[in-house]
């Protein structure tokens, strides 16, 4: 019978995670596997807080001390590196935010899903808020065009670059696309086996749009998923809803997913690409008088980051974007139920 690994990253949510691991247990019944918990490093007491949460409920969930807050991927990679509980690998990971919840059959649905069609690498969720409101987690591909799209705001623009746009309409059937907000996506592990896991020079975003993208180079497409349901409150550990400022870290795997994928010249092109688009769209506020959608000084910000990055070498957090889950599993600091 084929397992799931199902697995919560947590960073100073843990009583959020503990909401989201109670979703994610009662919708796990019935199919054979685990649940991790792997804290990411919060260092405010949030690994204590998970473990004596995890003991007082009875669970059989093992929260993991990841010893390091090296991103959303790398702490995703802890926690697949970890296993299952006798050492052996799963046939499927589940990877879920702290801040959702699976609706009824949600985690079932993907994972027949995937049982059903053995040519599909991943399966992601339909994410919708605590008021029902759809969430947009389906995207193309970035390139240099979708770049100058997005930047200039200008529906004509849009219309003729239609197949540009990274966000795509929300799926009505399920099927391909090109990629997947993590939210809640169950992922084939022969897949990462072949392809690596996440790689950890991302610290936040753009993780899954390389990981999708190496999965779909390999022959491994990804597939949005209607019928399986979450609930989903988003951007409550990077609180990106409240960001004055794109930071560091949001430009850094920007910069790096297109040296990485496409190449430096590519790179410079679509940072053009954006700066051109994005003059464009504040010449046109300005005329019309309107507000700004940017952060303040966004796109100075993104002209000096790309310029130092330019003539700076590469700096990667990690050395992990080619390595596999059968890499052995790491120490782990560990508190069972």
């Amino acid at each position: 019978m084929a397992r799931v690994l199902t697995i919560i990253l947590n960073y100073r949510t843990p009583a959020m995670t503990l909401e989201a691991a109670e979703a994610a247990l009662r919708e796990m019944e019935g199919i054979a596997g685990e649940l991790v918990i792997v804290d990411n490093d919060s260092g405010d007491g949030s690994f204590e807080a998970l473990q004596e949460g995890v003991a007082t409920r009875g669970w059989d969930v093992r929260v993991l001390q990841s010893g390091r807050n090296g991103g959303f991927g790398a702490g995703m990679n802890f926690g697949m590196r970890a296993g299952l509980r006798d050492g052996s690998a799963p046939d499927y990971y589940y990877i879920l935010n702290s801040d959702a919840f699976p609706d009824a059959g949600a985690i079932r649905v993907l994972f027949d899903y995937l049982e059903a069609r053995p040519g599909v690498g991943f399966a992601g969720s339909y994410i919708h808020g605590p008021e029902q409101d759809t969430h947009v987690t389906a995207f193309r591909f970035p390139g240099i065009l979708s770049e100058f799209e997005g930047a200039i705001r200008f529906g004509p623009v849009t219309r003729m670059l239609a197949d540009h746009v990274v966000p795509l309409p929300v799926p009505e059937v399920s099927g391909p696309v090109d990629w997947l907000a993590g939210a809640s996506v169950m992922m084939r592990a022969r897949v990462l086996d072949e392809i690596g896991l996440f790689d950890e020079a991302f610290f936040l975003y753009f993780e899954e749009t390389d990981l999708c993208r190496r999965a779909a180079l390999a022959g491994w497409p990804t597939h949005y998923v209607v019928e399986s349901r979450v609930t989903h409150i988003g951007s409550v550990s990077t609180g990106m809803k409240a960001w004055d400022r794109v930071p560091e870290y949001w430009l850094d795997s920007r910069w790096y997913y297109f040296v990485k994928n496409h190449g430096l010249g590519y790179a410079v092109l679509a940072t053009l690409a954006h700066v051109a688009g994005g003059s464009l769209y504040r010449l046109r506020a300005l005329v019309q008088r309107r507000g700004l959608v940017d952060p303040p000084r966004f796109l100075r910000h993104l002209i000096a980051h790309d310029l130092k990055s330019l003539f700076t070498a590469p700096s990667r957090r990690g050395a992990t974007a080619g390595t596999n889950v059968k890499g052995g599993n790491p120490a782990l600091k560990e508190g069972k139920s």
